[in-house]
């Protein structure tokens, strides 16, 4: 999939993908890949479709009724005779109305089956695809997939799709009877065909690239939408209401224009499609007339082949919107299957497997059995060894066995970056060790999150490995990687679930109440309990009816509420305040002493949480040691934590214990 970010109005990079050259696409093409979707309900369709064509067959008998009755009864002056073809007419119409009201039955619930299908599917791929493809793309051109773009589909296997079938039909065996009618007033209504048809072929090139750029505009248009109702506070708090509103309405006045382009292009067809037709219909008219009054033809014969003309005009007039639905649905598809092509996460392939401390080699079996037996083993220690004495063993044992979590030569470079430019994150070796904590220390910019999020494989590495427990993460399915591995973002978010809710998402599925308390408990978030419905208040969207120290404490007890083997934490407590920073602080030292952790620290009282602390400079890590230790030894480590917080927190601590 080739794609190509354009910048918003907000000036925000958003993904727009590439739009092919309408003589390279094909609109057949396009919509032959919502087969497999239309397969399961392709017998009612099918069914749709001749129930359809009957209808249309059933109204093209009553020009024929027509005929018999004005050459028959009406010239003969028999009033039985007409009233009986009155009662013919009546009962055609009334069968032609009824097949069609039953076609419409039989589409309406499997096309609203096939729309809702395709959208769920939509949803559980957007939920597997990498965290690159969502920085990249907009979250309102995504939006616009899964609503505007599948409605356009629904409508088009609901109407175009039957009715280009049931037209054609129609006009063939339209046209066939008005041959046999009268093979000279049928050659003058086929005059115009080859016109029409030169035309359409030019409206659906046209048409096609300008139903793509609104499509395209509409999600744009969504994302303004979208990121202005949820910043409002920032809009409102510095007054941009009247530069957002500008930028949406440039957006607006583009798609308007787009979509004038758009009414042009279909009044521009319908003009033809509607004129030539009417002006074959009036020469037949006179053609007609004149063979009537030489009495080469019946008067009967002239109405019958006149009222088929006059029935052929709908199914004829209908090509125009007909042709633009079914390129709407097609550039739809097109956009569709463009989030539906791309590559999702692998749910994790093996790897060639890592060294078992006695230097052979062990199948996955094997290797999955050792890491349960390293880490039941490390448990069993921690249960019979005090909080500190575990903590100071595994700060100091080595760590030879290659437990905890490892960066071996680790590389990285996002995707899109730009060639030859150098990687974030350059040859990392870094040893977090089995039952410790380790700060992660470095200036804005430096890679600290980046590097936390190669852990739960948010990222890729581009080169290297990274291993828990002696085991390559890349060779773990994600979801045991993930269900061993928790995290907490600086930025954190929340769903519109409630409190329990959300907090339990860290959670197995047979965690409940109490599970929750502790968590809470740990992250100090009481408050839970004081809100109107207690853990089942509803926090609404992006949790923003809470503070923002609120949200990143319940983001603190979902990461720590299922116990995690390994801990990541992104700044977990830089919206507390002092007092409440100490009390999470000392409820999550408990925490770590049982589980292997990597902190992104940013404030020395984050710091001293952790046994050791590792200092990533230019993408590589620097000088790792305790906290005094770098102090002494690493002026760039001494720079970061010169705050007056720093000098502080330490001499009040007594840290002189080589933390």
């Amino acid at each position: 999939m080739s794609t190509t970010p354009s910048p918003s109005p907000t000036g925000i990079a958003t993904e727009n993908p590439a739009e092919v050259p309408a003589e390279e696409r094909s609109t057949v093409r396009s919509l032959l890949r919502l087969w497999p979707h239309v397969r399961p309900v392709r017998a009612r369709l099918a069914t749709a479709a001749v129930i359809g064509i009957l209808a249309s067959c059933v109204g093209l008998v009553i020009p024929l009724v027509l005929k018999w009755m004005v050459d028959g009864p009406i010239a003969r002056g028999d009033p039985a005779g007409v009233w009986l073809g009155a009662l013919y007419l009546l009962l055609l119409g009334l069968a032609e109305a009824l097949l069609f009201g039953l076609r419409r039955w039989l589409v309406a619930r499997p096309l609203a089956g096939v729309e809702a299908g395709m959208r769920a599917d939509l949803y559980r791929h957007l939920q597997r695809l990498p965290v690159a493809f969502h920085d990249r793309w907009a979250s309102g051109q995504l939006l616009s997939r899964g609503t505007t773009d599948l409605m356009l589909l629904r409508m088009f296997l609901a109407f175009p799709l039957t009715f280009l079938l049931v037209n054609g039909v129609t006009i063939l065996v339209g046209v066939g009877i008005m041959l046999v009618q009268d093979w000279t007033l049928g050659l003058v209504i086929l005059g115009p065909a080859i016109p029409v048809m030169i035309t359409c072929g030019i409206f659906e090139k046209k048409y096609s690239a300008v139903a793509r750029r609104a499509q395209d505009q509409v999600g744009d248009l969504t994302t303004v939408v979208e990121e202005s109702v949820l910043g409002i506070r920032i809009i409102k708090g510095f007054g941009r209401h009247r530069s957002q509103a500008r930028a949406f309405h440039e957006l607006s006045h583009t798609l308007r224009g787009t979509e004038l382009r758009k009414a042009r292009l279909l009044a521009s067809i319908w003009a033809v499609i509607v004129t030539l037709p009417e002006l074959a219909i009036g020469a037949a008219l006179v053609v007609g007339a004149v063979q009537v009054a030489d009495g080469s033809l019946s008067a009967g014969t002239l109405v019958a082949f006149l009222s088929t003309a006059l029935a052929l005009r709908w199914p004829v007039e209908s090509i125009g919107f007909l042709l633009a639905m079914s390129q709407e649905a097609a550039t739809a598809t097109d956009r569709y299957f463009e989030v539906m092509d791309a590559q999702v996460e692998s749910p994790g392939s093996p790897r060639a497997p890592a060294p078992a401390p006695g230097g052979g080699q062990h199948g996955p079996a094997e290797r999955g059995a050792a890491a349960s037996a390293r880490a039941a083993a490390g448990d069993a220690s921690r249960a019979v060894r005090a909080p500190g004495e575990a903590r100071l063993s595994a700060a100091t044992d080595g760590g030879g066995d290659g437990g905890g979590l490892r960066f071996e030569n680790v590389r990285f470079r996002y995707p899109d970056a730009p060639p030859g430019s150098p990687p974030l994150l350059d040859r990392v070796d870094l040893h977090v060790r089995s039952g410790e904590s380790l700060a992660l220390v470095g200036a804005t910019g430096s890679g600290k999150t980046t590097l936390t999020a190669l852990v739960p494989r948010l990222h890729e590495v581009t080169d290297g490995r990274i291993t828990l427990d002696g085991e390559d993460i890349r060779a773990l399915p994600r979801d045991e990687l993930r269900s061993m591995v928790a995290v907490a973002f600086e930025e954190p978010t929340l769903f519109s679930a409630t409190v329990g809710e959300n907090v339990l998402m860290g959670a197995g599925d047979g965690a409940g109440e109490e599970e929750l308390g502790r968590a809470l408990a740990v992250a100090q978030a009481g408050f839970a309990h004081d809100l109107p419905r207690g853990t089942g208040t509803q926090v609404g969207e992006q949790g923003l009816s809470l503070s923002g120290g609120q949200r990143q404490r319940l983001a603190l007890a979902r990461a720590v509420v299922g116990r995690p083997r390994f801990l990541v934490l992104d700044d977990p407590l830089s919206a507390l305040d002092v007092h409440t920073e100490a009390a999470v602080e000392a409820a999550l030292r408990q925490v770590l002493a049982d589980t292997t952790a990597l902190i992104v620290a940013h404030r020395p009282s984050t710091v001293l949480l952790a046994d050791r602390v590792a200092l990533l400079s230019g993408g590589r890590i620097a000088a790792v040691g305790t906290h005094q230790e770098l102090l002494r030894t690493s002026a760039e480590y001494a720079h970061l934590m010169s705050g007056s917080d720093g000098h502080q927190r330490t001499g009040a601590s007594g840290e002189g214990d080589g933390r």
